[in-house]
């Protein structure tokens, strides 16, 4: 079996890897992604109004994505161990959701990019909100996790369409 040229984590016979980058240029690299958690209004009005018995929403599920985000290497197998100059998680209410948009951006000088970490941490944020509002509204959704912007690295700048 050969690989296909375009997939970087498997080698010649298949297997997965991680991929070498020792031979790639220390660049300055950024990501921004988003996730989305939809809920009942009154269950957003609950959490922005601090009536939920896990404390505050918002900035647990913030400090949830930056543990979540500076700890990537360690949930997905391939991922390299990345020293994160910045990662901001930033939860903002929403009323035409109802719920919460999540956006990482993170940031490094390194060989390679930080569109993982980034994703790990709006997705934890996520993650976070469901659990200390679950007790309140089970049909709560997580939708939309993206990668919405990254800059950096060979491949170039990258921004998605709406």
């Amino acid at each position: 079996m050969t690989a296909p040229k375009d997939l970087t984590h498997l080698d010649a016979e298949g297997r997965a890897r991680m991929v070498d980058v020792g031979g790639k240029p220390m660049t300055v690299r950024e990501a921004l992604a988003e996730a989305c958690i939809i809920m009942q209004a009154d269950t957003l009005r609950a959490a922005l109004a601090g009536d939920v018995k896990k404390g505050d929403v918002r900035s647990v599920a913030e400090i949830a994505g930056v543990m979540a985000g500076k700890r990537t290497s360690e949930l997905i197998p391939l991922c390299h161990a990345i020293a994160l100059s910045s990662l901001i998680v930033d939860v903002t209410p929403e009323d035409s959701l109802p719920g919460f948009r999540i956006t990482a951006r993170a940031r490094t000088a390194g060989q390679t990019g930080v569109e993982m970490e980034a994703l790990a941490a709006a997705s934890v944020a996520a993650l976070t909100i469901y659990d200390m509002l679950k007790a309140r509204d089970r049909a709560m959704r997580i939708e939309g996790v993206r990668v919405l912007e990254k800059s950096g690295g060979a491949s170039g700048a990258y921004r998605a369409s709406t």
